[in-house]
C-alpha cells in the first residue's frame, strides 16, 4: 500500500468520525428535555409529563468524549492544513470555514434560538398565553442581538485554538532540537495502548485538579473562561500532535473494542454510583474514561472506517448543516408534542428523528448543490446519487478542476 493510499484512509476515517460526534448534538440536546437531572442554565427546559433517568445517562455518555474527540480531530487536520499547506493557507482556509459561519449563523440563528427556547419554555409552564409571551422577546430591539455564542461555541473556541497553535508552532520552529524531542517524546508512548492512556489521563486529571471541577464542559459566553479554554486546547494539541505521529496512527486499532468497553462500563458504574462519591473519585472516572473513548472509538473507525464510503462522505458533508440547524429544533419540537400521551423515551426519538430528517432533507435540497454549501464546506456537490467508489469520486474532482 503507498503511502499516499494510507494517509487517504486515515483522513476518510477520522473525518467520518468527526462528522459523527457532531451529529451526535443532536441525540444530545434532544435528550437533555426528558432527562431527570437539573442542567440549569445550561438547558433549562424539561417536560413536566415525561421524563426519566436513561436520558441522563445518554446524556452523560456522549458528553464524556464527544466534545474532547471533536477538538483532538480538529488539531489533527489544523496541523495538517498548517504543515502541508503553510500557515497563510491554514488562516485563509480557516477564516473561511470557521469565522465567517460563526459569525453569519450566530446572527441568523440567534431569533430562532430565542423563539424556539421561548415557545417551549412557556409551554411547559402550561401558560395559555403562549404567542403573546414569545413575541415579547422580540419587542426590544436589543434581543435580536446575541448575547452568547449558544451552540456555536464550538467555532468560536477553534478560532481561538487556530491561532493560539499557529503561534505556538510557529515559536517551536524556532527552536528545531525542542520540536524534535516533543515529538519523538510523544510518538514514544502513543504507540502503546496502556501508557498513552495513563499519562494522557493523568494530564487531564491534573487539569481538573488545578481548576478545582470535576465537570468541565461548553463554555457559551464570549469571554472564554481559563478552565474551559485550557481544557479543551489541551485535545486540540494532542491531536496535532498525534498528527506529527501520524505513522503510528494504526497503532490506535490496539486494543480499541476494549478500551471501549471498559470506557462504557466505566461510564455506567459513574453513573449509578451518582451523588455517593465526592469530586475527586469523578475526576478519576472522568480523566480515565474520556481517553479510553478516545482511543476506543478512533481506534475502531481506523480499523473498520479508512476505506472510502459514498454514505458516510455524503453524512460528512452534511454533518456541519446539521449543527448548525438542529437546536431550534430540538428546543421547538418538545413544545409541539408536550401535550402526546406517550412515553418520555418516544418522545425522544420523535425529536432526534424528526430534527435529523429536516436538517438532512433540507440539507439535501436547500445547502447541497447551493451557495450556501460553498460557503460552508467550500464548493458545491451535486445532488445526484453520492459515488461508489475512490476512483469515481477522483474522475470527478478532476473533471470539476478542469
Amino acid at each position: 500500500m503507498s503511502l499516499l493510499a494510507t494517509k487517504s484512509e486515515r483522513i476518510h476515517s477520522l473525518d467520518s468520525l468527526r462528522a459523527i460526534m457532531m451529529l451526535l448534538g443532536v441525540v444530545l440536546h434532544s435528550a437533555l428535555t426528558y432527562g431527570v437531572v437539573d442542567y440549569k442554565d445550561g438547558w433549562g427546559m424539561k417536560d413536566p409529563f415525561a421524563t426519566n433517568a436513561t436520558h441522563d445517562f445518554i446524556v452523560h455518555f456522549i458528553h464524556m468524549y464527544r466534545m474532547p474527540l471533536f477538538f483532538l480531530i480538529a488539531g489533527f487536520f489544523g496541523a495538517l492544513l498548517f504543515y502541508e499547506r503553510g500557515t497563510k493557507s491554514m488562516i485563509k482556509n480557516r477564516f473561511y470555514r470557521l469565522v465567517l459561519p460563526f459569525i453569519v449563523f450566530l446572527l441568523v440563528l440567534w431569533p430562532m434560538i430565542v423563539l424556539s427556547f421561548g415557545y417551549t419554555s412557556t409551554v411547559f409552564k402550561g401558560d395559555k398565553n403562549v404567542l403573546d409571551v414569545v413575541m415579547a422577546h422580540f419587542s426590544d430591539p436589543f434581543l435580536w442581538i446575541p448575547v452568547n455564542t449558544f451552540h456555536l461555541w464550538f467555532l468560536y473556541y477553534l478560532i481561538l485554538f487556530t491561532f493560539s497553535a499557529v503561534l505556538i508552532a510557529l515559536l517551536i520552529q524556532k527552536v528545531p532540537v525542542l520540536g524534535r524531542k516533543l515529538s519523538q517524546s510523544f510518538s514514544w508512548f502513543i504507540k502503546m495502548p496502556v501508557l498513552r492512556v495513563l499519562i494522557l489521563a493523568a494530564i487531564s486529571l491534573l487539569i481538573y485538579v488545578s481548576f478545582l471541577t470535576d465537570n468541565i464542559g461548553a463554555d457559551i459566553d464570549f469571554i472564554p473562561t481559563l478552565h474551559a479554554y485550557v481544557f479543551h486546547f489541551y485535545f486540540y494539541l494532542v491531536g496535532w500532535m498525534v498528527y506529527k505521529s501520524k505513522h503510528l496512527l494504526n497503532s490506535f486499532m490496539k486494543l480499541a473494542w476494549v478500551c471501549t468497553i471498559l470506557g462504557l462500563i466505566s461510564t455506567t458504574i459513574q453513573c449509578i454510583l451518582h451523588g455517593h462519591v465526592d469530586s475527586g473519585i469523578n475526576m478519576i472516572f472522568n480523566s480515565i474514561q474520556v481517553w479510553l473513548f478516545i482511543f476506543g472509538l478512533s481506534g475502531l473507525f481506523i480499523k473498520y472506517g479508512s476505506k472510502y464510503s459514498a454514505k458516510m462522505k455524503y453524512i460528512s458533508d452534511s454533518s456541519y448543516w446539521v449543527y448548525l440547524l438542529h437546536l431550534p429544533l430540538t428546543a421547538l419540537i418538545p413544545g409541539l408534542i408536550v401535550d402526546w400521551p406517550i412515553p418520555a423515551f418516544i418522545k425522544f426519538l420523535i425529536v432526534t428523528t424528526s430534527t435529523a430528517v429536516i436538517c438532512l432533507v433540507s440539507y439535501h435540497y436547500l445547502v447541497r448543490a447551493t451557495f450556501i454549501g460553498k460557503f460552508l464546506n467550500g464548493r458545491k456537490y451535486d445532488r445526484r446519487p453520492v459515488l461508489e467508489s475512490d476512483k469515481d469520486l477522483e474522475l470527478v474532482q478532476l473533471n470539476n478542476e478542469k
